[in-house]
């Protein structure tokens, strides 16, 4: 009894590791992300700081430290360019600023595809639901995908959709794939809870799974 006591109990330790080691990952990368993008300006402040109050910048030496203050400067940051961005003024900025990167092909390339990106991810297209299932990697496997965009096919005339298929648990990566409409397996899910199925393997998901288009093997 105690061999299948002690693998029992090793198991239920797993299954209550691995979502904490999952979300742990999923932190430590938004966390990380985010503190990078604010090093420098927080860097500054220390310095500045160092001057004024040497005591207070000493507390700040510490790596974590340094880092917690990057991540609030970095929120902060994306808090005043959501104010600005919904201000009349921030937009003409804004769009002044998209007017310059325009004029530069490689950035406007980059700058502008994910710009577009994000923009329709906000809205359902016309006559599509958002999120489908798509037969990825192959026929017979269905893999969580969003629809972007429809295209017309020249010649045939058939429509077809530009799906990003995110990977897991990272949804940052993913593919893109080119599907005709009727190969799609349309959902009702929400974006939240097509993301949360993703982000943790399948175990957070709605109850009921879409069937396949009719007509598929």
């Amino acid at each position: 009894m105690r061999p299948l006591r002690v693998r029992r109990y090793l198991i239920t330790g797993l299954l209550t590791f691995v979502p904490l080691w999952v979300t742990w990952l999923v932190f430590k990368f938004v966390f990380g992300l985010l503190a990078g993008l604010g090093a420098p300006l927080a860097t500054v402040l220390r310095r500045a700081l160092g001057l004024a109050a040497p005591d207070a910048a000493a507390a700040l030496d510490h790596g974590w430290a340094l880092a917690i203050l990057a991540l609030a400067v970095t929120l902060l940051g994306l808090y005043l360019l959501g104010w600005l961005a919904s201000r009349m003024i921030g937009r003409r900025l804004l769009d002044a600023f998209d007017g310059l990167l325009a004029r530069i092909p490689l950035v406007q390339t980059i700058y502008g595809g994910t710009k577009k990106l994000m923009a329709v991810l906000q809205n359902k297209p016309g006559g599509m639901q958002r999120v489908v299932l798509v037969d990825f990697p192959r026929r017979g496997l269905k893999a969580v995908g969003f629809v972007t965009r429809t295209l017309v096919e020249e010649g045939s005339g058939r429509e077809l959709a530009a799906v990003y298929i995110p990977t897991t648990p990272n949804p940052t990566g993913g593919y893109l794939e080119l599907v005709p409409v009727e190969e799609l397996t349309p959902t009702d899910w929400t974006m939240d809870q097509a993301m949360a199925f993703i982000i943790s393997g399948g175990a957070v998901a709605p109850e009921a799974l879409p069937a396949a288009p009719r007509g598929e093997n």
